[in-house]
C-alpha cells in the first residue's frame, strides 16, 4: 500500500469559517470535476470528513481535519494514481490555500 499524501494548509479564518469554505468547496468540486472524480462516500463527524473517491477506475480514500489555524488533508492513492502523488500534492496545496485565503 502506498504512503498517504499529506497536505497541511495553514489559515487565519478560524475553524467555523474554514469548515464552511471546505464544505462549499467540496460541493463546487463535485459539480466542476464530476467527469473526472466521483465522491463515493462523504462522512462528517464533527470537524473531520472521511471520504472515498473514484477516478479513472481507481479508488482512493482519506480524511480532512479542520482546525482553528489549519486544515490537514490525508489521501491514500492506489498504485497507479500514486505515481502522480507529488503533482497532486502541489495542486491540492495551491487550490486549498486559495480556498482558505482570508477575504
Amino acid at each position: 500500500m502506498p504512503e498517504p499524501i499529506v497536505v497541511i494548509i495553514p489559515h487565519r479564518l478560524g475553524k467555523d469559517e474554514a469548515l464552511r469554505r471546505i464544505k462549499d468547496g467540496i460541493a463546487r468540486a463535485r459539480a466542476e470535476f464530476s467527469a473526472l472524480i466521483t465522491l463515493e462516500e462523504e462522512n462528517w463527524e464533527g470537524d473531520r470528513m472521511s471520504f472515498k473517491v473514484r477516478s479513472f477506475g481507481q479508488r482512493a480514500f482519506g480524511a480532512i481535519d479542520v482546525y482553528e489555524a489549519g486544515v490537514r488533508l490525508e489521501v491514500t492513492l492506489p498504485w497507479l494514481l500514486a505515481q502522480f502523488a507529488r503533482a497532486v500534492q502541489r495542486v491540492v496545496g495551491q487550490r486549498g490555500q486559495l480556498l482558505l485565503e482570508k477575504k
